[in-house]
């Protein structure tokens, strides 16, 4: 029959329609392509109101062509039954069946469209096989449609998730899947008829009859009546054709010829057999080889196969195509051989063979095709001469003619389906390249399978969008595009392979959707067989549908197959109802399997061995050897399949009663107890003992410094403590002082030395010890607490405060202790710090200065005791009457060396370094010296633009004070100042005073000028004032210590005492953020260690049964933060943690006023945070640390985790490991196990029954160095989990899992007492660097243990061998990174450390220090830091950062590999490498390794390897006597400017400038040469320019601008640098401003407008 010429497109929409399924219709009424809130409405044609009227009444399958609207069909009827699901009390459930992913996805999609139900879509990519009951309830209830696939439902329904006694209709789609073992056959025969009230059922399909064929009517019944009974329904479909038609018309149907295909060359077959036959022969030989394992068994045949399938693709595409697809048939297969996996890639001489007979393959093709063979392509003469040469069969000829023909159409988009995958590959490139086809665009479609030719998913998605939006026109497609896809764009059909299935006919046919559309049948000429074929599927089409037409309405003439299942052949969980028959049974087995630990050397998985027994056959079932049990012998049965499932059903049985399979016939997943904290935790603490979450806590109080001594009236006795200051430099003097308290401290607590950091490299050495008991009378503790409240308020704060009127006018002064409400003395802070003087011939003796201390309380008891108002002449006016006063020295001889004071006349001799207290400021100053030839009445010359005449004027006018004896000399005095932080690491920067009371300053900044008669003498030498400003800090540290001990005695009474230090203590509950000297970091490191080692020893003990994968997963959960935040919060821990640095201003003395009050804003009254949610948030505003006057702190939940951590390792460092362990006991950690656990393992060690030979285990006990009593416990040490293929019922997992924490705890402890004063950081870098696998690996090959391993992996084998030789050549070759070998360390020779190590620990006893005597000559050397190494990643990130290079990171996809592509900006340079690898982290490891590199030959090294930069700095001098003019760098030179101006500094360095990447990506994403022009919005305020000027460089990819402040008198100026790449280097002094970042702030402003002007960027002011 010829094919017609295609009819111009009709007009008419009524005329086309899509099934309902596809997402875009053309029909009124029936659009599925909007989408919005309410549901789109559709005009419902008539005969699918009648389908729906059957379908109501009873199930139906409802037969109609596709295209015809059957999904709305059953969108209808989903409403229909929804209104009555709603309109009941009842919960009712419709689940939607799609056989495939894409159907689901696309079938859900239009249920939301067109109707109000809450809809969600089931598949696996979604992770559902891995639900659990509350899951599967969470989203029934939640949900009123549900779309999956029929899997997933079977599933559900076999782990009784869910059960269809909710569920008010099934629909199926695509239902003639319902036949077999298709989940669609086993869900209505399993499960269907358990219900009292069965679901309704709707069924979908375009054929019911789905076979080549069918020999008669008979036949078609038989089919039908098989679907209906499966699936308890009654097949129905429109009677009058006719109907349909208006709406779905058939395709224009005709069928063209093409001659057959001989190919003229039958010695090119013979050649590519006889090379196939040579590669099979050499495989074999290559394979003959090898040690027999089975893995290297399965790699080989996996090799053979795939070759195999290459060679049958080429040979079908030469037989059916011709040569020259043929040609490209073997391109695509050189490409697939390239993309092995893993495994495959390891036999690399076997792959080697392989890509020698496919590169002999194709060079055989090459030279029988023409080079210019697309030439011959341009007209249709070439094509018919291809033919006729025979490059290209008749069949491709005919096809290329057809679509020359059919594409003259305006709107041309057709399918071509074709059988195999690799035809639709090959004709799509093979078309592309046609001229005569060039107005076409052409791609291939295949289905996801397991095929390696098969598109993924998202391709596939790709390129049907493509086809649908017109962009491809040609699609060759296998039979994927057969149901279910949206193609409604498609006008013709051409069928290059007939349809096998009526389905298939049917359903390809129906793919033709545009109007005047054509189905085209290509046939070859005089094949009868296919033309027969042809003709009996038209005949069928036509018989199925009559017999559809013919079928009986009543639903009761079907018998539904219902699956009778023996008890035998099935077992059920009276519980829950999950059942597990013969069919489910083998994949359960095999899921359960997939669960238990393993590697790429060994896949868990069953074995099995068949044994006959008479005519019967037994299976004997073998699980790997860490299963929970390891054989079984099934039942006998005639059937081999049969007798594997009733094993396999035997073993789901016995895993379920023994609890390996929970009672949903799941594997266990290792869940919590009921009484297990971390799910508690899990469930109430989300979030918690991470970084991110902050919690609001309170502040546990010292209980050493309360007491009530200070309202007694009687004799006090206190326990003193004498502080003694030293300093390192000499000649620098401080007095001591006592403290005298009311309890009695620890002993390590009352005699410490604490450290205190002043300015610079100073440090004084505070020294406490004890001195007994002192009794003080009640007169002298009444002084004793006047002086406190005097000094104390007068040092730290000022006795006078400054009160102001409305106008800010200064009116009076208010003393700081008028308020006689004010609570000075609080039980919770009782102890005196009293200046002492020292004893002329006993320094240890206590003398407490009481003369100063009398001198201080008498002034503050005339103070309280006077009646006069202070007024604005502070005590001047006061003092006037006080009897000092009347003391004045008339000689005049006199009065050069006495000098008249507030309080009295003292001679000059006296006051030098004295203390004084002013009487109109309140303030405490130290006479320096007399200044002569300076007095009152001298001029006030100290500011020119001062309305002061003289210093008396000064003090009149400003203090409202007349001076009586003008003829004075001025003193110099020193100015108080608040207190520092005198504990942080390291010397601070001594800031200058803080004095609000602008007075007459000359000479060094801090000292003033004032007038005698003005102060008074407090009878206190200056070296106390100095001591004053160590007590805060010290005090500090004291009261810390004290709390540090107060835990300690809380623990001490449930635990006993174990001798920890209360320094150790301190240092386990002080963070990093108090920046201090020591923290809690180096101490959770090693309690980290102590908490991993515990917890491993009693889950390996008390859970024998448990494999790795189990017992690490309990060991996560006993130690992960979560867990250990709620056991510390749990004892309030927390209350005890200190998270801030020391803030002097906060500190209060007794008697002392607080000077920086912080209000309690949290709603509490009491010093207690309950744990509640409303006290946790993860804003990052908030601010740790800070606590309020209640002592409420906002703190890290991450931070008490690590607490406990650390007291863990305290109390392990401290005591002992028992010591630890009772501590963790205490704290809730079940860690303690009973010594006869571990006789237990050593004894159930040694009953395993294999043993290898004698002489192989001695040689390894002198490798060790240790003869096991138990040798089992070594052979189990050995022996890897794939050694099952040879008997073995026991691996090293368990071991290793033991052995892993043991060397991690032995390492550390080793690190942690052999570098007692590096960084935490660098610590943790160092066990890192230790305690890993690649390091235990070299260790295991430096002593020899591999070849002892006992495996039966080819591949394990083949890698180690490998892995030693390039250890050797590295060692050889002395290298300095063993990984830019390239070299990938096999685990297993890690795990055989520490499983050997686990095997020593418990064979010795549980003995840590007989383990560590064995291991630590193994484990040696250790890295140090001298020598560490750090990972390329991250030692490039910290070099960029140290030196201020700008880095950019970006990935891609290419084939399978990903591209990382780094970007480094230097100052005078951009570098940019690549990394190529199948992972993100791999490809960046190796681009970063290529830019160190590169980094190190400029002179850029990190910090730990400055030896390295030195060698190169010393080979540039060495190589500067030849220099190279090309290559020359003109340095800077500074020089000085006293105006503002831009100057540009010149660097030259052409080989700098130049990119340095070898294989750049195809856009440089740091070329220097792209300008940017950049909006930028400045913000004026502080800090804003220097913001701004930050994030232009950011986007720009500029280095970071430097700084460069200089002080020029009070005031600071700022010059700045920006290295622009490759061009000048722009320098920028700003203006003179009296802070550093407010002239950082002005030079930044300065670039921005010089960058400005370059058009480097837009400025915004904002």
């Amino acid at each position: 029959m010829a094919i017609a010429e295609p009819c111009p497109e009709m007009t008419n929409p009524l005329k086309r329609n899509h099934e309902g399924k596809e997402v875009v219709s053309v029909v009124k009424g029936q659009c599925l392509e909007a989408k919005g809130s309410k549901p789109e409405e559709f005009e419902p044609r008539s005969y699918q109101i009648d389908i729906l009227k059957v379908a109501m009444k009873r199930n139906t399958i409802a037969v109609l062509d596709t295209g015809s609207g059957k999904t709305m069909i059953a969108v209808m009827l989903m409403k229909e039954i929804g209104q009555v699901l709603k309109s009941g009390e009842d919960k009712g459930l419709m689940i939607f069946l799609a056989p495939t992913v894409h159907l689901v996805t696309q079938q859900c999609e239009v249920i939301k469209i067109h109707t109000n139900f809450r809809v969600m879509d089931y598949h696996g990519a979604k992770g559902i096989d891995e639900w659990n009951k509350q899951c599967w309830d969470r989203e029934i209830n939640s949900q009123e449609v549900m779309v999956m696939t029929p899997q997933i439902l079977l599933d559900a329904l076999r782990n009784a998730f869910v059960t269809l006694d909710i569920v008010k209709l099934i629909i199926f789609d695509e239902c003639h899947h319902a036949k077999g073992n298709h989940p669609y056959t086993k869900i209505m025969t399993e499960f269907y008829h358990k219900p009292a009230n069965k679901p309704k059922v709707f069924g979908m399909t375009a054929s019911p009859v789905i076979r080549k064929g069918v020999t008669s009517i008979d036949d078609c019944e038989e089919q039908i009546s098989e679907l209906e009974r499966i699936l308890y329904s009654q097949v129905y479909t429109v009677e009058d054709r006719d109907v349909v038609e208006v709406f779905v018309p058939l395709p224009k149907e005709s069928n063209v010829y093409y001659d057959p295909f001989v190919c003229p060359y039958e010695d090119l077959k013979i050649k590519l057999d006889t090379l196939w036959q040579k590669f099979n022969a050499l495989l074999s030989l290559k394979q003959s080889e090898q040690i027999n394992y089975k893995d290297t068994e399965e790699i080989y045949g996996n090799l053979k196969k795939k070759t195999w399938k290459c060679h049958d693709k080429i040979m079908h595409c030469l037989d059916n195509l011709g040569p020259a697809c043929a040609y490209e048939a073997a391109k695509f297969c050189m490409e697939k051989i390239g993309l092995l996996n893993e495994l495959e890639r390891s036999i690399f001489p076997a792959l080697g063979l392989c890509k020698s007979y496919l590169d002999e393959v194709f060079h055989t093709l090459k030279e029988i095709v023409p080079p210019d063979i697309g030439n011959w392509f341009e007209r249709e003469e070439g094509l018919a001469l291809a033919v006729q040469k025979g490059y290209i069969s008749p069949k491709l000829c005919k096809l290329v003619r057809v679509i020359c023909l059919l594409g003259t159409s305006k709107l041309f988009h057709c399918l071509i389906f074709v059988e195999r995958i690799i035809a639709a590959k090959v004709l799509a490139c093979f078309v592309s390249k046609m001229s005569l086809l060039s107005e076409f665009t052409s791609s291939y479609l295949t289905g996801d399978t397991s095929s390696s030719d098969a598109l993924a998913p998202k391709v596939q998605k790709q390129t049907l969008d493509l086809f649908r939006s017109g962009k491809v026109n040609l699609l060759f497609t296998t039979d994927v595009a057969e149901e279910g896809m949206d193609l409604h764009i498609c006008s013709s059909v051409i069928r290059f392979d007939l349809p096998k299935t009526i389905r298939s006919y049917i359903q390809s046919r129906g793919r033709a959707r545009h109007t005047d559309s054509h189905y085209v049948l290509m046939l070859e000429r005089d094949n009868i067989k296919d033309r027969d074929a042809l003709f009996d599927l038209i005949r069928s089409v036509q018989s199925m549908r009559d017999t559809t037409l013919s079928r009986d309405s009543a639903i009761d003439n079907c018998i539904p197959i219902v699956s009778h299942l023996d008890e035998a052949y099935f077992y059920s969980v009276p519980s829950t109802g999950a059942t597990v028959t013969l069919d489910s049974s083998i994949n359960l087995l095999y899921k359960y399997c997939d669960k238990l630990p393993g590697d790429k050397y060994y896949t868990p998985r069953p074995a099995f061995q068949y044994t006959l027994v008479g005519k019967f056959y037994q299976c004997t079932l073998t699980l790997p050897p860490n299963a929970a049990f390891h054989m079984l012998k099934g039942p006998v049965n005639r059937n081999s399949h049969v007798s594997r499932q009733l094993a396999c059903l035997e073993a789901c049985q016995k895993l379920h009663k023994i609890g390996a399979l929970d009672d949903h016939l799941l594997p266990i997943i290792e869940e919590p107890e009921e009484n297990d904290l971390v799910g508690e935790t899990i469930r109430s603490s989300l979030g918690a003992g991470t970084t991110r979450r902050k919690e609001l806590h309170g502040t546990a109080q010292v209980h050493a410094i309360s007491g009530t001594w200070s309202h007694e009236v009687d004799d006090v006795t206190f326990h003193a403590y004498k502080v003694s200051f030293s300093s390192n430099t000499i000649g620098e003097q401080y007095s001591g002082f006592v403290l005298l308290m009311g309890t009695l401290l620890d002993n390590d607590v009352a005699n410490t030395k604490i450290n205190l950091n002043l300015k610079s490299n100073k440090v004084v050495e505070s020294c406490i010890f004890s001195c007994g008991e002192i009794n003080l009378n009640a007169d002298q503790v009444r002084k004793s607490k006047l002086f406190h409240e005097m000094f104390y308020n007068a040092l730290y704060r000022k006795l006078f405060q400054m009160l102001k009127n409305l106008n800010g006018v200064e009116k009076q002064k208010e003393g700081l202790l008028e308020n006689g409400n004010m609570q000075l003395w609080t039980t919770s802070n009782m102890y005196l710090l009293l200046p002492l003087i020292i004893a002329p011939h006993d320094h240890e003796a206590v003398s407490i200065d009481w003369e100063g201390v009398n001198a201080c309380a008498t002034m503050m008891n005339f103070w309280k005791n006077t009646s006069l108002p202070i007024g604005k002449c502070g005590f001047f006016g006061a003092m006037q009457s006080w009897s000092f006063f009347s003391t004045t020295c008339e000689d005049e001889h006199m009065m050069s060396r006495i000098f008249q004071l507030a309080n009295g006349a003292f001679p000059i001799s006296d006051l030098k370094h004295r203390v004084v207290l002013s009487v109109h400021t309140g303030r405490v100053y130290c006479i320096m010296d007399m200044i002569h030839n300076t007095m009152a009445d001298s001029p006030f010359e100290e500011d020119a633009t001062s309305q002061y005449s003289s210093y008396a004027d000064y003090f009149k006018k400003k203090y409202n004070i007349e001076l009586k004896y003008p003829g004075q000399p001025l003193f110099l005095l020193k100015q108080s100042h608040n207190p520092h932080n005198l504990l942080l690491a390291g010397s601070f920067e001594k800031s200058g005073p803080e004095d609000d009371v602008k007075m007459p300053v000359n000479g060094p900044q801090g000292f003033i000028r004032m007038p005698p008669e003005l102060l008074v003498n407090l009878s206190l030498s200056g070296d106390v004032l100095k001591s004053f400003y160590l007590l805060p800090s010290l005090m500090h540290r004291m009261e810390s210590l004290m709390l540090a001990c107060q835990l300690r005695k809380e623990i001490t009474c449930q635990i006993g005492d174990h001798n920890v230090s209360s320094a150790l203590m301190l240092e386990a509950i002080t963070s990093k953020r108090c920046s201090e000297n020591f923290s809690l970091e180096r101490l959770e490191l090693l309690g980290d260690s102590v908490l991993k080692y515990a917890v491993s020893c009693k889950l390996f003990l008390k859970y024998p049964e448990k494999h790795e994968g189990q017992l690490s997963a309990c060991r996560s959960r006993a130690v992960c933060n979560a867990t250990l935040h709620k056991l510390a919060t749990n004892h309030k821990l927390q209350n005890y943690i200190r998270d801030a640095p020391f803030d002097p201003l906060r500190w209060v003395a007794p008697g002392q006023c607080i000077a920086l009050p912080v209000p309690c804003k949290c709603g509490l009254d009491t010093r207690d945070v309950p744990l509640d949610s409303q006290y946790v948030t993860q804003s990052t505003a908030t601010k740790v640390g800070c606590a309020c006057d209640r002592g409420h702190r906002w703190m890290c939940s991450k931070t008490i985790a690590d607490c406990l951590e650390a007291l863990i390792g305290a109390y392990f460092l401290g005591g002992s490991l028992k010591a630890a362990i009772s501590f963790m006991n205490l704290m809730g950690i079940d860690c303690e196990y009973d010594a006869t656990l571990v006789e237990e393992a050593a004894n159930s060690a040694s009953l395993r029954c294999y043993i290898p030979k004698s002489e192989d285990l001695e040689l390894l006990e002198t490798k060790i160095g240790y003869t096991f009593l138990v040798k089992a416990l070594l052979v189990e040490s050995i022996t890897h989990a794939s050694r099952q293929e040879f008997g073995a019922g026991f691996c090293y997992q368990r071991l290793e899992f033991l052995g892993d924490s043991l060397l991690d705890l032995l390492t550390t402890r080793y690190l942690f007492e052999k570098h007692r004063d590096i960084d935490p950081g660098v610590l943790t870098d160092l066990r890192s660097a230790s305690v890993n696998n690649e390091n235990f690996a070299q260790i295991a090959v430096k002593h020899d243990l591999q070849p002892h391993l006992l495996h039966a992996s080819g591949l394990l084998l083949g890698q180690i061998t490998e892995y030693v030789q390039r250890v050797k050549d590295y060692h050889d070759s002395k290298c300095q990174d063993l990984s830019l070998t390239r070299s990938k360390c096999p685990k297993v020779l890690g795990d055989l450390l520490e499983s050997i190590a686990g095997a020593i620990l418990i064979d010795s006893g549980f003995n840590l220090e007989t383990v560590w005597r064995l291991l630590e000559p193994i484990l040696s050397p250790f890295v140090t830091p001298c020598n560490l190494p750090l990972p390329p990643v991250r030692e490039l990130y910290e070099l960029c950062d140290s030196k201020g290079f700008t880095r950019r990171v970006e990935y891609a996809e290419k084939d399978l590999s990903i591209v990382a592509t780094v970007g480094i900006q230097l100052r005078d340079a951009r570098l940019v490498r690549t990394g190529v690898e199948r992972k993100k982290k791999l490809a960046m490891e190796q681009a970063a390794r290529q830019l160190l590199a590169d980094l190190e030959e400029r002179g850029h090294v990190h910090s730990r390897f400055v030896s390295r930069r030195s060698r190169h700095v010393n080979e540039v001098v060495n190589n500067s006597t030849n220099p190279n003019p090309s290559t020359s760098i003109t340095m800077p030179t500074d020089s000085n400017s006293t105006e503002n101006s831009f100057k540009k500094r010149r660097i030259m360095n052409e080989s700098c400038s130049l990119e340095t990447s070898p294989d750049p990506p195809s856009v440089d994403l740091c070329d220097p040469n792209v300008t940017m022009l950049v909006k930028v919005s400045v913000d004026m305020r502080k800090g804003g320019p220097r913001t701004s000027l930050h994030l232009l460089c950011k986007k720009l990819n500029y280095k970071m601008p430097e700084y460069q402040s200089i002080a020029e008198g009070s005031r600071f100026v700022t010059k700045m640098i920006l290295y622009l790449p490759n061009s000048d280097a722009i320098e920028i002094k700003g203006e003179q401003r009296t802070d550093k970042k407010s002239s950082q702030d002005s030079a930044a402003l300065l670039m921005l407008h010089e960058l400005g002007r370059l058009q480097r960027c837009i400025l915004e002011e904002c």
